[in-house]
């Protein structure tokens, strides 16, 4: 094989695969973490995380109600 051809597969197979196998990790992370958030918000009793960050999400939103409100009039 020539030089040429050499690069191409180590490019291939270096690139191709490390960013593809990166991706793939990547997105069971995030999907893992996906399912552990609707089993938090599903369940009768929250869990103490669940419940800190509901409140930080309710101020947020209601800044930013208090923010339209006050740009509009």
């Amino acid at each position: 094989m020539d030089l040429a051809w050499t690069s191409v597969i180590g490019f291939f197979l270096g690139f191709g695969f490390g960013v593809g196998c990166a991706l793939a990790v990547m997105y069971s992370i995030y999907t893992g973490g996906y399912r552990k958030a609707m089993e938090d918000s599903l369940r009768e009793e929250k869990s103490e995380r669940y419940l800190q960050f509901l409140a930080k999400v309710r101020a947020k939103l209601e800044r930013e109600q208090s923010t339209s409100r006050q740009a509009g009039t």
